[in-house]
């Protein structure tokens, strides 16, 4: 068992890919914002890749764990300790009963950390996931971010102390900003003129406060848009950005007016705004590691490179990056 002694800011239970399938009953898949980081620690742990693990974010919480257990910890560095002893990340680590574990401190870069146990944890699935959906009070532990004095439950694993991740297979969570973010475009390219589109690909964009996990709201410059934007029936709305409500892809860059938000894992599955650009999925590690402030400048690649991201981030996230 472990017992949540102070719960950090809104570390939840996550597992990976999440809950696929529900879209279009207005469930998103939630699941780990960097899945590459949170892969990675269930294998160091001997656990599937999606194994149901803990997403820590900004500051991470206080854990007490009442059993033996083997733990891996990924992604920012909030300098874990075990009993105060520092404890290295991309490493499992053996733990005793009665330690207690702490990542209180925030990281200098990146945002969120994994921490994952051998046998996963144990919460009950909903729609086929245990990933915690906050907003809809689903998954996870009673369908929120963990509170002080949760009791979370692990199955019963199989993993062994001093496994790595290879530094090649780790992704550069220190990179930091600028971060370039990879796009498709469409599915609403045609709204925007080549002057709008010109200026989104050629601007630094700056991530704002006013960002969670529905959604990443983005500062810049204005868009500009084709004549269709203005010449349409009146059930498409007033704004050039308004269209006929239509199904988001997850990743979609959803033009609010003037302003961009990235729809990311727990985002709204449709509404009347255009998406002239939508984020790949094996980019997503990339907004959650950054931070508000901080700059995105976005490069187009094709529907194949996209697959083909995603293809190679499968296959770094095996038990060969594993030394």
């Amino acid at each position: 068992m472990i017992e949540v002694i102070k719960p950090g800011l809104e570390t939840c239970i996550q597992d990976w890919p999440g809950r696929i399938g529900y879209l279009n009953q207005g469930f998103p898949p939630s699941g780990p914002m960097d899945s590459w980081s949170f892969r990675l620690a269930n294998l160091l742990v001997g656990n599937h890749a999606g194994d149901a693990a803990i997403e820590c974010q900004y500051v991470g919480p206080v854990l007490k764990l009442h059993s033996d257990a083997i733990i891996a910890i990924t992604g920012a560095n909030m300098h874990p300790t075990l009993d105060g002893e520092p404890i290295p990340l991309w490493e499992s680590v053996a733990v005793s009963a009665g330690a207690t574990l702490t990542l209180s401190k925030p990281p200098q870069a990146g945002v969120r950390t994994y921490v994952a146990i051998s046998g996963g944890i144990d919460a009950d699935p909903w729609l086929s996931s245990r990933s915690t959906f906050a907003k809809a009070k689903v998954g996870g532990v009673s369908g929120s971010a963990l509170r002080a004095g949760d009791r979370l439950k692990w199955n019963a694993g199989k993993g062994t102390a001093g496994r790595r991740v290879k530094p090649s297979a780790r992704p550069p969570v220190e990179g930091g900003s600028p971060w370039t973010i990879e796009v498709v475009r469409g599915p609403n390219d045609d709204w925007i003129d080549e002057a709008g589109h010109d200026r989104f690909l050629s601007s630094d964009w700056k991530l704002s406060g006013k960002s969670d996990r529905t959604g990443f709201r983005l500062e810049g410059p204005q868009w500009t848009f084709t004549e269709k934007a203005y010449s349409k029936e009146p059930e498409h709305g007033s704004e050039p950005s308004n269209i006929v409500d239509q199904g988001y892809p997850i990743g979609a860059i959803n033009l609010a007016g003037q302003t961009p938000i990235i729809l990311v894992n727990d985002g709204p599955s449709m509404g009347g705004f255009i998406n002239p650009y939508t984020v790949p999925s094996a980019a997503f590690w990339k907004l959650g590691q950054s931070r508000p402030g901080e700059i995105y400048r976005f490069k187009t690649v094709s529907i194949d490179e996209a697959q083909q991201m995603a293809r190679a981030l499968t296959v770094i996230c095996q038990e060969d990056s594993i030394a």
